[in-house]
């Protein structure tokens, strides 16, 4: 069984048991928390593809660690011109591990609370 889920603007195609890097979320560390976001997912009937997400598929994922990747050095040139820039950039991620993979799973829905209309009367 995998599935494919949307995190961070990326595509990943996950397993069960698989650990996996995506761009920071705000999620503590050791805290489990749910991917709705689910693109496809397959099982033993076959292959469920979402327009855009498949409905009622949960991911249920634990975050390991949060951490920055390895730097990257950005260095702007201008021949003859005396101009030269160096930066460095360490991007921040956030290392998952993939606990389950759920179908037809309902996804609570937060009740709405009513406010209380008060009805103006025109009185001439």
């Amino acid at each position: 069984m995998f599935a494919i889920i949307e995190t961070g603007g990326k595509q990943y195609r996950v397993q069960p048991e698989d650990i996996i890097e995506v761009e920071k979320i705000k999620v503590d560390q050791g805290d489990n928390f749910d991917i709705d976001s689910v693109l496809a997912v397959s099982d033993d009937e076959g292959i469920k593809i979402g327009a855009p997400y498949v409905e009622n598929a949960v991911v249920k994922a634990e975050v390991l660690e949060h951490g920055k990747g390895d730097k990257i050095i950005i260095y702007k040139y201008k021949p003859k011109k005396k101009y030269r820039k160096k930066k460095g950039h360490r991007q921040p991620f956030t290392r998952i591990k993939i606990n389950d993979i759920l179908l037809n799973q309902t996804v609570p829905v937060e009740e709405v609370q009513e406010e209380e209309v008060t009805e103006v009367s025109d009185q001439d």
